[in-house]
């Protein structure tokens, strides 16, 4: 997958069972704005529960659903959450709070 990176893959705690289909991990990529609308960044930000399960079935492979989303173990979400309030730092700030070791 061209537009993630090992640390947008989220290898799940509890796996999503869809069907006969077991899902351990998510790929997240980077929204664009049209993937965030009608959401506020800040409460992504904040990691707010009811935007993170909104943004999530937008930009995961395999494709989540909501439901599946709220679903999801609390570790999972907060993982999840982490690696979508990461997509809205600009590289300078990330580079600010996580230097490189």
């Amino acid at each position: 997958m061209s537009d993630t990176t090992p640390e947008n893959v989220i290898v799940l705690d509890q796996p999503i069972v869809r069907g006969t289909t077991t899902i351990d991990q998510i790929a997240l990529r980077k929204p664009n704005a049209g993937a965030l609308r009608g959401i506020t960044l800040s409460d992504l930000l904040q990691m707010d529960v009811n935007a993170i399960v909104r943004v999530i079935p937008r930009i995961s492979t395999p494709t989540l659903t909501e439901a599946e989303v709220r679903a999801m173990d609390p570790a999972d979400l907060v993982d999840a959450g982490s690696v979508v309030a990461s997509f809205l730092l600009k590289k300078s700030m990330k580079a600010d709070l996580f230097p490189a070791t």
